[in-house]
C-alpha cells in the first residue's frame, strides 16, 4: 500500500530581489535571483537549491546503499553541475545534471575489483532511489572516481 508524506516552506518577499525561505524542517534563510539573472552574489539562489537538492538526496542515498552492502566507507564527496539551457524566448530549463563524486572504501581484504563494483551497485541504486533524482526531468550523469584502499 502506497503511503505520502508532505513537506513544506514558506517564502516571503523582503525586497527589490530579496526573499526570505523557512524550511518546514527549521532552517530559515536568505534567497535571491543569481547575479546573471538580476540578483545577488553570495546567498542560495533557486538554481542553487535546485542542484544541492538533488546532490544532497543521491549522497544520502548513497549512504544508504553502502551500508546495506557493508561497504567500509571512508570519504564521499561529490562535486555536482547544473547545466541549463536559456531559449530564445528566455524560458529555461536544466537539462543535465552531471555528479562527480570522490568515493575512497577500505577493502578490508575482499578482492578490490569486486568492493569496485559494489560501490557502483551502491552509486546505482542511490540514482534509483533518490527521491529528487527521479522528480526532475534533466539527464542525470554519475561519473565517480572511487578509491579503494586495502
Amino acid at each position: 500500500m502506497s503511503r505520502t508524506a508532505t513537506y513544506h516552506t514558506t517564502v516571503a518577499w523582503t525586497g527589490e530581489h530579496w526573499g526570505h525561505l523557512k524550511m518546514g524542517n527549521g532552517p530559515e534563510m536568505d534567497f535571491s535571483a543569481p547575479p546573471d539573472a538580476h540578483g545577488h552574489a553570495g546567498v542560495l539562489t533557486p538554481e542553487d537549491a535546485f542542484v544541492a537538492a538533488a546532490n544532497t538526496c543521491v549522497m544520502m542515498m548513497f549512504i544508504w546503499a553502502a551500508e546495506r552492502f557493508k561497504l567500509d566507507l571512508q570519504s564521499y564527496e561529490c562535486y555536482t553541475e547544473g547545466k541549463k539551457l536559456i531559449e530564445l524566448d528566455r524560458t529555461e530549463i536544466f537539462t543535465d545534471l552531471v555528479f562527480r563524486p570522490k568515493i575512497v572504501v577500505k577493502a578490508n581484504g575482499t578482492d578490490p575489483e569486486r568492493v569496485r563494483k559494489q560501490v557502483n551497485r551502491a552509486l546505482e541504486s542511490a540514482q534509483k532511489y533518490s527521491l529528487v533524482a527521479n522528480s526532475v526531468k534533466s539527464k542525470i550523469m554519475i561519473e565517480p572516481t572511487i578509491e579503494v584502499m586495502p
